[in-house]
């Protein structure tokens, strides 16, 4: 840093008059210059330490002018008049940066810096000063002092207020350099102009806890959603309408004639829809069908009717022999019949091909629980309106399995992310026909060795690329045959370790299946607070078309140095039936528990108060809650506050 300067100040909050008196320091940084290999905007800040005056020190023997802070006018005089009184409140210092553009361009999105500072530990608060789609403009710098001070900073486009705990700015501000070095090395300034768009988004979700993002990226990147849903949904109220443009009453059954509702729906509105969104598995083909009869952005629909099926998914792998597919339990007497032992060995995986969630995935042993696996798995959706009996069975792969997260673009992988998913009731080595594979806990980032990883990138990307989709967000599921390591228990802790005696065949990725859409909202939520990747943001951009890939690629940059901490995202399971008493399991639990709530980042409670349980056999595999818990020192850290997490939870029943 360097034109350091100190003054003491009186500052006027208008309106209201108030006057808050402060010693001031002003810090001017040196002009940002991109890090190797990143395209990081140029900018300068401006950094004001804030300490206040003692009580009953008299102004006018300090100072000669009264600085008028307008905070209705300005969102930047507003930021700088909150961060004044968070200094006086808590008589100790305080410092604020603001942000300066040293080049001309446009927003990639106005949110840039809550968005990749959310869990920043040099960052209390960040805020953005800019609009969506806004003309970015470049700042000379300058020297400040209390005479200019309201004027420039008018001109910044974002402030950062920093959490001090001692009275060293030095070393916070510090921090915060390597903060924004890390985070903000992506193109969030990028050449225009940028134009709004519309996209329509088909499906609402169940509820804001599960969509809030989406929603919030559709904002800051100047996009205005059309909402297509049920009559009586709830974005349909009012009270959601600054969510949306418009919310137009559709069925969005999943039948034959969706695709036809949805191009109907289109055309009848008034103002031109640049693209269509869902991120609803068995509507994606729908979707996708109404794009090319609108001649829309979309990857085909053949792709997308591939996905969706689990077997059709299966045979386009290379090791599709292993596995077959029967609709009932006579065609799959049928099928035995002449079917080598070899490609018959147990255990096998029994699961529906248009299944989700893991719902109905069972894994057997013997000849009669396969049969009975598949009387279940077949009639599953036997009575949904797009009817599919078809069941997809294969061989259990005894090996890590693993979230893996794409993006496509143009057939190019502009990012990958992965996550462990540790082993469920169904893993388990004397697991019966009717032990679940509901998801438990999942870890970011995987703690696979690099090679093993490489090998799921590689082989993902071959497998999306087979289906026929060139661009998109995906989310894989797949295991790793003949990995080095397995789970165990160390020390009381559950984890992955190396192998005391390693296959020597070689390292391969099991697919199970891809998902041609962002994570589900947890997952995403935990990726966007790790690696600063919003995938709901990057989905609505591709369904504009290449107009947006240079925000595309821009957004698809995870912050430099990788996730900046390791997360849980931790199910609390359904473990007894009967009716909920808990008003919020999950805020009861941090509530007894502040240390927990410290290391919590994000958490929501499904099974609110009034909500039936059905207990572990439940047919449907909804939740309690869940708990995002994270560790900046080590994976280690963060399994050990997952177990305490697991062993403390409890909720009450009626």
């Amino acid at each position: 840093m360097n034109n350091h300067s100190q003054v003491v100040a009186a500052f006027q909050i208008i309106p209201g008059e108030k006057l808050i008196s402060v010693q001031l320091g002003f810090k001017n940084g040196s002009e940002t210059l991109s890090s190797a290999n990143t395209n990081q905007p140029r900018y300068w800040v401006l950094d004001i330490i804030a300490l206040p005056s003692p009580e009953g020190t008299s102004h006018e023997n300090q100072a000669a002018d009264i600085i008028q802070l307008d905070i209705s006018a300005s969102p930047q005089h507003a930021f700088l008049a909150d961060g004044l009184e968070t200094s006086r409140q808590r008589s100790a210092p305080t410092a604020l940066r603001f942000i300066f553009p040293a080049q001309d361009g446009y927003v990639t999105r106005n949110d840039f810096l809550e968005q990749r500072l959310e869990c920043c530990e040099f960052a209390a608060r960040a805020v953005s000063f800019v609009s969506p789609l806004q003309a970015i403009t470049s700042i000379a710098q300058c020297q400040v002092t209390t005479s200019n001070l309201t004027d420039v900073l008018t001109k910044s486009i974002g402030g950062i207020l920093t959490p001090f705990a001692s009275n060293n700015s030095a070393l916070v501000l510090t921090g915060l350099d390597e903060e924004l070095s890390n985070k903000l090395s992506f193109p969030w300034i990028v050449p225009g102009p940028l134009k709004r768009k519309r996209v329509a988004w088909v499906q609402g979700r169940e509820d804001i806890n599960v969509s809030q993002r989406a929603y919030q990226a559709a904002r800051a990147l100047g996009i205005s959603l059309v909402i297509m849903d049920n009559d009586g949904h709830w974005l349909q109220d009012e009270a959601w309408s600054h969510l949306r443009e418009c919310f137009i009453p559709l069925d969005i059954e999943i039948d034959p004639g969706l695709a036809q509702r949805i191009v109907d729906a289109v055309r009848a509105y008034p103002h031109p829809i640049d693209g269509i969104v869902t991120i609803s598995d068995f509507r994606l083909p729908a979707i996708a069908k109404a794009c090319e009869t609108l001649g829309l952005p979309t990857a085909p629909y053949e792709a997308y009717a591939i996905a969706k099926d689990k077997a059709k998914t299966r045979m386009l792998e290379p090791d599709a022999h292993e596995s077959f597919t029967v609709s009932s339990v006579e065609e799959l007497q049928t099928s035995l019949v002449g079917r080598p032992a070899s490609l018959l060995q147990f255990p096998l995986i029994v699961k529906p091909c248009h299944g989700y969630n893991s719902d109905c995935v069972s894994k057997v042993w013997n000849g009669p629980d396969l049969a009975e696996a598949v009387r279940k798995a077949s009639a599953r959706h036997a009575d949904a309106k797009d009817a599919n009996t078809n069941v997809v069975i294969e061989p259990y792969i005894d090996g890590p399995e693993v979230d893996i997260n794409l993006v496509l673009l143009d057939g190019e992988m502009l990012s990958c992310e992965m996550s462990d998913e540790f082993p469920c009731a169904g893993d388990a080595e004397d697991a019966t026909v009717d032990a679940g594979f509901q998801e438990t806990k999942e870890v970011i980032p995987s703690g696979l060795p690099e090679n093993e990883r490489q090998v799921l990138r590689e082989s993902i990307k071959k497998s999306i690329l087979r289906q026929g989709f060139q661009s998109g967000v995906f989310h894989c599921e797949a295991r790793v045959r003949n990995s080095r390591v397995h789970y165990s228990i160390v020390d009381g802790i559950l984890d992955l370790q190396p192998k005391s005696d390693p296959p020597n065949h070689e390292i391969s990725a099991y697919l199970h299946e891809i998902n041609a859409r962002p994570p589900g909202y947890l997952e995403t939520a935990a990726v966007s607070m790790a690696y600063g990747l919003d995938y709901f943001a990057i989905r609505l951009l591709l369904s504009l078309g290449t107009e947006e890939n240079t925000r595309v690629r821009a957004l698809a940059q995870p912050f430099l140095n990788g996730a900046q901490f390791h997360l849980s995202v931790t199910i609390m399971p359904q473990t007894r039936a009967g009716t909920m008493k808990t008003e919020d399991a999950a805020e009861s639990f941090l509530d007894e528990h502040p240390d927990i709530r410290e290391k919590t980042v994000d958490h929501y409670t499904q099974m609110k108060k009034g909500a039936i349980l059905e207990g572990p056999a439940a047919a449907s595999l909804w939740w309690v809650a869940y708990l995002s818990l994270i560790s900046r020192e080590s994976r280690q850290k963060c399994l050990e506050t997952v177990a305490f997490a697991h062993k403390n939870f409890s909720y009450e029943l009626e």
